[in-house]
């Protein structure tokens, strides 16, 4: 049955793309959240270990979100690591920095993750999809409080 939401399928494929983004950068921010949560050692190992397992039980929640609204657009969402390198914004780590390593890099991807969802903001707006706009906002809140809040323990 063809989709008739009020929004064209030339909008709704460039918002899923925009998505598909935001996807891939949250996830790849999630395997690195995870990742740290694994292996922080130091001083701050209690703090960081807990506050790492907040953050990325939050982003594990949040890609199931942004994978149903690209279905709800009528497209597939990527779900493989090879769709997910091609399109993330972030490095992945493949060694052990030490905590403060740990968190700056918490901070660039979710301050990467903030820009990405800012861009997809645009483009619903840009196409009159308020249920993208406001999923787009409510990551952007997420991303540049957590980003805040790991930026402070660096000071």
């Amino acid at each position: 049955m063809k989709i008739d939401i009020g929004i064209s399928a030339k909008d709704r494929k460039h918002i899923a793309q925009g998505l598909s983004h935001l996807l891939a950068d949250t996830y790849t921010l999630y395997l690195k959240t995870h990742n740290f949560h694994w292996n922080v050692t130091g001083s701050m190992f209690n703090t960081l270990h807990t506050m790492f397992m907040a953050q990325y039980n939050e982003l594990w929640l949040s890609l199931d979100e942004i994978a149903e609204r690209i279905r709800a657009l009528d497209h597939f969402a990527p779900g493989s690591g090879a769709q997910y390198a091609k399109l993330s914004s972030i490095k992945e780590e493949t060694g052990i920095p030490d905590w403060k390593g740990m968190v700056t890099q918490l901070v660039e991807g979710h301050e990467i993750c903030a820009k990405t969802a800012r861009e997809a903001f645009r483009r619903a707006d840009e196409a009159n999809d308020q249920p993208t706009a406001d999923l787009a906002t409510t990551r952007m809140q997420a991303h540049e409080k957590t980003a805040w809040m790991l930026r402070s323990l660096l000071k």
